[in-house]
């Protein structure tokens, strides 16, 4: 007999502040990535699926992501210096 099935994961990429389009404000969101594995006598073995999503704190609201989307809100943005007159 042989057992074999999927295990979803969960994992948070990180906290980045933008405009809800469903609530129009200024909030936190969260950028998490689901993952669906394949699994072998309940050992995960390869991953299925990915899904990239953030979801505001303010609503709730979910938004779907690419993932070239979901690296660009990852990346951090370096200051322009100012120069001196």
């Amino acid at each position: 007999m042989i057992i074999f099935g999927t295990r979803r994961y969960l994992y948070q990429l990180a906290m980045v502040v933008l405009l809800c389009g469903r609530c129009g404000n200024s909030a936190a969101h969260a950028l998490r990535r689901r993952v669906v594995k394949f699994t072998l006598f309940f050992i995960p073995l390869f991953p299925v699926s990915s899904k990239y999503t953030t979801q505001c704190t303010a609503c709730g609201s979910l938004t779907n992501l690419t993932k070239e989307q979901a690296e660009q809100l990852q990346t951090p943005v370096q200051p322009t210096p100012v120069p001196n007159p």
